[in-house]
């Protein structure tokens, strides 16, 4: 089973309660996620997935909780991140990994549906993490 860390990058300022989501070149819109290394613990994967893929800096990463249900022969770690600086309404990042695509980030309202585009994953992803914070 692939043990997978995703960050949830809350916004600083809690109304509404937004999470950071992506735009991927070629794969779509999607919540920064990525896999976690034999013994990495699962907030720390997080916290590096975070700023790998979004720029952004957490100052502590909090374990939330883990689900099977979001992605096949997967388990999802779902950890809170507390930001660091100041944010921005949307930037580009440059991943350095993934062949070095320039991703492009936004809020996503917590309190509204997930913005279509989204593959099953993230949209099973999204509900975990609104019915969890």
């Amino acid at each position: 089973m692939r043990e997978v860390a995703c960050p949830v990058a809350l916004h600083l300022d809690g109304v509404p309660r937004r999470i950071a989501g992506f735009e991927h070149p070629q794969a779509g819109l999607q919540l920064v996620k990525g896999g976690i290394k034999p013994g990495e613990r699962p907030e720390l994967a997080a916290a590096r997935e975070l700023y790998e893929e979004s720029g952004l800096e957490t100052r502590a990463a909090i374990h939330l909780g883990q689900s099977t249900e979001i992605a096949a022969d997967s388990r999802w770690h779902f950890s809170l991140c507390r930001l660091a600086g100041p944010l921005r309404e949307q930037w580009q990042h440059r991943c350095a990994d993934d062949g070095g695509h320039l991703f492009r980030f936004f809020w996503i309202a917590l309190d509204a549906p997930l913005p279509k585009g989204f593959a099953t994953p993230f949209q099973r992803a999204f509900d975990w993490i609104r019915g969890s914070l």
